[in-house]
């Protein structure tokens, strides 16, 4: 056996109390976590510490793990181990820990939680890079020959490692041989000929060094050889001149190479020069916006002091309850300015901060703001860095050079030690829920777990927070604080804008069929006219939305996925799932109807009508299209806010973050678009998205204005979006969710299985189905529901068809803990979708 696996330990506090412990002798054994698929969710296996290494809780170690080396974290040390044998550790990966005990508490919350392996609920907690990169290779056996008749394909790849000496790695042999190759080994390995190993790669990545070339001499001594070489050895001479010039920088030795390579030999003999390598930050601000100016604070209003006096007294009490704030304030209010003074506090206390955006690279102007606030001071940790700038980023929050971290929600993981603020803007937008990958958590909870086992401060920003968020301030989890005026830069109130909403049933009624109301187009044009800006906001990009044959009715549809192409005029028919393409059809694939007709609006589309609508004036398009990247966002950002354009159209992107005083007008163009979907949440966040829109008209010394153009004018959503009323709207829709039980009145678990066969698909979910249904009449667990199934939306993805169940109650997880579930389910506790 590879190690002895640990008792399973339910209690995790006793990995902070083992930390205190003071051992007097070396440890014999660690209780090991390794990153490993094990079939169970909290697996640890012991270790036998070689009694020369140092190793202490939260090391991240390499050890044996059957046939192969994988990389674990010590979660426990003990001086016994009822274990019969147990194999040693193989070595540190790092010399010191790179896991704090409470990180390993909040890991095993996460995993218990989220229902993740315990390794995965620990990742995101490591540097980056150093995940295991394990690979196999192949070796002849010494003195092993074939006993028997040999294959052709097995003689092939035995001829190839006979004239290879030593091990060759697989996924080499295979690209050179090819796919047959791992066939092959495997008849050799049970033959005895041929060894097969798994061994750690290494991390993916590694500082950046870069070698410096340095004087040595006096520089007047540099000077008096320059001036003698000067005309048998002009560039030893120029070179030297360089470097004994004070005011240059240190002369870059791979650059001094290509270009005076004879010239530094020579200087190396004499030992006038020297090289040194120095380590290089790999510029983590790099696809973040520029730096602004240093900033001074600003004039703060009533409700921002009062706010600001909260949290701080909160900070400075170790002992009050709760440690977490909804702060409510409409768009405009400065919002930014509290988590600014509030992290100001946090760092006058010597601890460390941690600012959490929906999307860095769609706020460029936080980031620019806390930039200016504390310079130098700032460590950006999100997915539009490169592998090496993630990395260069991380360790410096480790090593405690940056005692702020911003980023999106991966970021709530930072290695920030004394953590004393965790701020989240925008605490509403569903990004903050990693929902692709495992752990499936949601930044936000795991930063109020945070402040519990550290006794840090949780902030949760937001215009239009989440209904959960409200409804546990209201209960009394978090404390509300509100800034229910908009205020100027100067601290000056300023007026929100004027809402109105336009019925477009009207307007088709009256024959305008336009993409836009008349008021909008008349508004358009005044706003143009008296050069100010405008914004106009659609939730959907492209030119049309679907693609259908007049004659048949038949629509065009990605081979892969279930849904319609998105058509996006000269680049053809888009999937917006798989980012499969087509040409567009000239004739229906059903019937051969000519009669191909595009129906719906996009982003694209509404840029060409304005264009058609006001010929002459400059339109920016912001999509997923037009900025693919954090440097694209800036980029546009820095064009319209420079007044290039005069009219912006764009997606949701648009609504965060933007602060643009000569925008004066906005128009939704098809405000109920997110009514349609099959989801609990849709209202409110048509709702929010209305909100945070309307937020970016008339925020300079002009009132604006917004026209909400809708087919539901009588929704309460788009009712309290235009009355910009978030009490009315948390009321009806907490009344709706209190009838059905959706959180937070109620919680949920997403069940979902993928299989390329259809009918497998819905075998194995009405199977599941069918348990859980017995499990609960079973064990009385009558409070939980459970839903389905049902086909997910889109019930085909990536070729791929997909099934779901919904297990809704006060805590389903007592029935989903019953059943033994298939690894090939996927588990979304909370789910923020359930369409």
């Amino acid at each position: 056996m590879c190690a002895q696996q640990a008792a399973p330990r339910s209690d995790i506090a006793d990995i902070g109390q083992l930390d205190r412990q003071d051992f007097t002798a070396v440890p014999r054994y660690a209780d090991v976590v390794v990153d490993v698929p094990t079939g169970r969710l909290g697996d640890t296996f012991t270790y036998a510490v070689p009694s020369t290494m140092d190793v202490r809780i939260g090391h991240l170690v390499t050890v044996p793990f059957g046939p192969r080396t994988v990389h674990g974290v010590v979660t426990q040390l003990s001086d016994s181990t009822s274990a019969p044998y147990t194999k040693p550790i193989l070595g540190l990966v790092l010399p010191d820990p790179v896991i704090e005990p409470w990180q390993l508490q909040l890991a095993r919350w996460v995993s218990s939680y989220y229902r993740a392996p315990f390794f995965e609920a620990m990742a995101p907690m490591l540097p980056p890079g150093f995940r295991s990169r394990t690979q196999t290779t192949i070796r002849l056996v010494k003195g092993a020959s074939p006993k028997g008749e040999v294959k052709p394909a097995d003689a092939k790849l035995l001829a190839y490692l006979h004239a290879k000496p030593g091990a060759v790695r697989l996924a080499a042999t295979v690209r050179h041989l090819g796919g047959w190759v791992p066939r092959a080994v495997g008849s050799l390995v049970r033959q005895g000929l041929v060894e097969q190993r798994w061994e750690w790669a290494g991390p993916s990545v590694t500082p950046q060094f870069v070698d410096y070339l340095e004087l040595q001499a006096d520089p007047e001594y540099a000077l008096e050889v320059a001036e003698q070489q000067m005309a048998k050895a002009p560039r030893r001479s120029a070179l030297l001149r360089h470097l004994a010039d004070s005011t240059a920088a240190p002369y870059l030795a791979s650059k001094a190479r290509s270009h005076y390579s004879g010239a530094v030999r020579a200087l190396l003999d004499a030992d006038l020069v020297t090289l040194r390598r120095i380590q290089i930050e790999r510029g983590g601000q790099a696809r973040t916006p520029r730096r602004a100016p240093e900033q001074a604070p600003l004039t703060l209003t009533l409700a921002q002091n009062e706010a600001i006096a909260k949290i701080t007294a909160v900070m400075d009490d170790p002992a009050a309850r709760p440690r977490s704030f909804v702060l409510q304030g409409v768009t405009g209010s400065g919002k930014t300015e509290v988590y600014l003074r509030a992290l100001a506090h946090c760092l006058a206390r010597n601890k460390k901060g941690i600012v959490l955006v929906p999307e860095l690279s769609l706020t460029p102007q936080t980031l620019e703001r806390f930039q200016a606030r504390f310079p130098d001071q700032i460590a950006a940790l999100h997915s539009g860095l490169t592998p090496g700038q993630q990395y260069d980023q991380w360790w410096r929050a480790h090593r405690g050079d940056a005692p702020v971290v911003i980023g999106s929600r991966g970021a709530v993981f930072a290695p920030q030690k004394n953590v004393g603020l965790i701020v989240l803007d925008e605490e509403h937008e569903w990004t903050y829920k990693q929902h692709d990958a495992s752990p499936r958590y949601h930044a936000r909870d795991v930063a109020i777990k945070i402040a519990e086992l550290t006794g840090a401060v949780v902030v949760l920003g937001s215009a239009t927070p989440e209904i959960t968020s409200s409804y546990k301030a209201r209960q009394g989890q978090h404390t509300l604080l509100t800034l229910p005026q908009r205020i100027e830069s100067s601290g000056q109130p300023i007026a929100l804008p004027t809402v109105h909403v336009v019925d477009m049933r009207d307007e088709l009624m009256s024959g305008n069929r336009s993409v836009f109301s008349r008021e909008l187009q008349e508004e358009l044009i005044q706003c143009v006219s008296d050069g100010n800006q405008a914004i106009l906001f659609l939730n959907r990009r492209g030119a049309s939305s679907v693609v259908q044959c007049r004659s048949c009715g038949f629509v065009l549809r990605c081979w892969r996925c279930s849904t319609p192409y998105t058509y996006h005029g000269q680049e053809g028919l888009v999937c917006h799932h798989c980012n499969h393409r087509r040409r567009a059809a000239t004739r229906c694939p059903n019937c051969r109807s000519p009669h191909i007709r595009y129906l719906g609006v996009g982003t694209q589309r509404i840029a060409e009508e304005v264009e058609a609508l006001l010929p002459g004036v400059s339109v920016l398009r912001w999509d997923r299209d037009t900025a693919a990247g954090g440097r694209a966002h800036a980029d546009l950002l820095d064009r319209f806010a420079s007044g290039e354009a005069q009219v912006l159209v764009g997606t949701q992107m648009i609504a965060k973050g933007l602060h643009v005083p000569s925008v004066t007008l906005v128009g939704a163009v098809l405000a109920d678009i997110g009514l349609h979907v099959p989801d609990f949440r849709a209202a409110e966040r048509t709702f929010q998205v209305l909100c945070q829109v309307a937020g970016r008209a008339g925020r300079g010394s002009e009132s604006g204005l917004v026209i909400v153009q809708t087919y539901l004018p009588d929704n309460y959503a788009i009712q309290s979006a235009e009355s910009q009323n978030y009490d009315s709207f948390y009321e009806r829709e907490i009344a709706y969710r209190r009838v059905q039980s959706d959180p937070p009145l109620g919680r949920l678990i997403q069940l979902t299985f993928g299989h390329r066969d259809e009918s497998a698909s819905r075998r194995e979910a009405q199977r599941l189905a069918k348990l859980l249904e017995r499990e609960a009449r079973q064990w009385g667990v009558s409070r939980v529901s459970v839903i389905g199934p049902a086909p997910a939306h889109p019930a085909r993805l990536r070729g791929i068809w997909r099934w779901q169940i919904l297990l809704r109650g006060a805590d389903p997880r007592l029935l989903l803990d019953k059943v033994e579930l298939p690894p090939n389910w996927v588990v979304d506790v909370d789910p923020v979708s359930v369409a």
